[in-house]
């Protein structure tokens, strides 16, 4: 093959992707007026948080309700979770690939654009947490320390980051090839999947390292804090794609989605059992051994010295949890899933409350001094929370649009098909065949 010819070839590639992000972007404005209501509300919300947060940097981090006693709370709570959020969603790929269920293929890119969204609002709520985001150039390998393989947050850093490039190339791959009408080359795509399993778990088992390796922080110094972590995101994960699917399926009559549905159900009946059975086997350690694991535990359960802020908290996150759990496993099937979507919830922001606020602020409480000092969040805090949120969804929702509108054919490469004589006669483009 001559220069000449793989030139051209390369402008031709070149030219074929910007023309699908041209396309992509008109996708992602174009809707009815509910989808624009939504993108109002979400883009409105998100806005409100970045104020809260310019403010915050402006004013400095006494406006949130964090101190030296508890230099963690609703940020480094919701990072916790969501990176929970990130690691279950790509579970998927497991029954897909590795059990060859082909009605899965299509989710597993529905649970790595969440993944994606996941990741990105992980970053953005460490980067409100750290007070001086204008400092981050110390993390730089040269200009800073980045102090690897030491440190644990570095390590983070990395996992985080490569889960990003990982998800970011297989989506983007399979959704650009699909938009194309081409079968997608497999050693392009699938040793990202595989590999995508494993960093999945690495992602969270580096969180609950980076907690479970502060020796001055008892709360956390239990080895099954990881399983706790990989369990409850097989429960959260799973519990957001199959109401995302409900969305879909609502949205776009073409695509079916009760298969995947009863596969994730079933993952669901069993991860939410082991994620309560480790919280209960942990509570019992906690209590029945005494020690300084007790302190914080007494405090996060019953309250001590008449501080009692988590309690609320942690015993509605065991009714959450249990009632999902019992939805789960007695609840009959019904097509309008009403049981389920109410199960899913429940399961959602109950580990949501586990993970966070049950999890992140007892391990200050006491504090090394055996000091007792409450942390409540303020109204900048749950403001910047909210738009974290807020920009995670739009981005996610944008996301899943345009790839609907490529699995449809409704979004396809015009040009190449009226090209390849593949365009019906009233110029509809009929849509390709599945490829992933």
């Amino acid at each position: 093959m001559s220069v000449g010819t793989t030139d051209s070839g390369r402008r031709r590639v070149h030219s074929g992707f910007f023309r699908f992000m041209w396309d992509s972007l008109g996708r992602a404005t174009d809707g009815s007026i509910y989808f624009y209501a939504w993108m109002f509300a979400l883009s409105a919300l998100a806005l409100v948080g970045a104020g809260a947060w310019a403010s915050q940097v402006a004013n400095g981090m006494g406006v949130t309700g964090m101190s030296d006693h508890v230099s963690w709370g609703l940020y480094i709570a919701n990072f916790t979770f969501i990176v929970g959020l990130a690691a279950g969603a790509v579970m998927m790929v497991i029954p897909a690939y590795l059990y060859h269920d082909e009605e899965m293929h299509d989710v597993v890119l529905i649970g790595e654009m969440l993944a994606i969204a996941s990741v990105i609002m992980c970053l953005l709520f460490v980067v409100a947490d750290l007070g001086r985001p204008d400092r981050f150039w110390h993390l730089i390998p040269g200009p800073g320390r980045f102090n690897w393989p030491i440190s644990m947050l570095a390590w983070d850093v990395i996992v985080l980051n490569g889960y990003l490039i990982l998800n970011l190339q297989v989506v983007t791959y399979l959704i650009y090839k699909r938009y194309r009408g081409e079968r997608p080359r497999r050693r392009w795509y699938l040793p990202f999947v595989f590999i995508s399993i494993v960093w999945a778990i690495s992602i969270h088992t580096v969180t609950a390292f980076l907690y479970s390796g502060l020796g001055g922080r008892p709360f956390w110094n239990t080895a099954i804090l990881a399983p706790r972590f990989i369990a409850s995101a097989f429960v959260t994960g799973p519990a957001f794609i199959i109401i995302t699917l409900q969305i879909i399926e609502r949205l776009v009559p073409v695509w079916k989605a009760h298969g995947p549905i009863e596969t994730l159900t079933k993952i669901m009946r069993v991860t939410i059992l082991l994620n309560l059975f480790l919280v209960v086997a942990e509570a019992f350690t906690q209590f029945y051994t005494g020690g300084h694991h007790d302190d914080a535990a007494q405090y996060l359960y019953f309250g001590t010295h008449g501080h009692s802020a988590l309690v609320p908290w942690i015993w509605t996150a065991l009714v959450l949890n249990v009632s999902a759990a019992a939805i789960l496993l007695i609840a009959r099937k019904d097509s309008t899933y009403k049981w389920l979507n109410i199960a899913c919830v429940l399961a959602f922001v109950g580990v949501w409350i586990e993970k966070g606020m049950g999890l992140i602020i007892p391990g200050f409480i006491p504090s090394t001094m055996h000091e007792i000092i409450e942390y409540i969040p303020t109204a900048t805090e749950w403001k910047i929370t909210v738009g974290v949120w807020a920009f995670g969804l739009l981005l996610y929702t944008v996301m899943v649009k345009v790839a609907a509108g490529v699995f449809t054919g409704e979004m396809a490469d015009r040009r190449r098909r009226v090209a390849t004589g593949e365009a019906t006669a009233t110029g509809q483009v009929e849509a390709p065949e599945p490829s992933v």
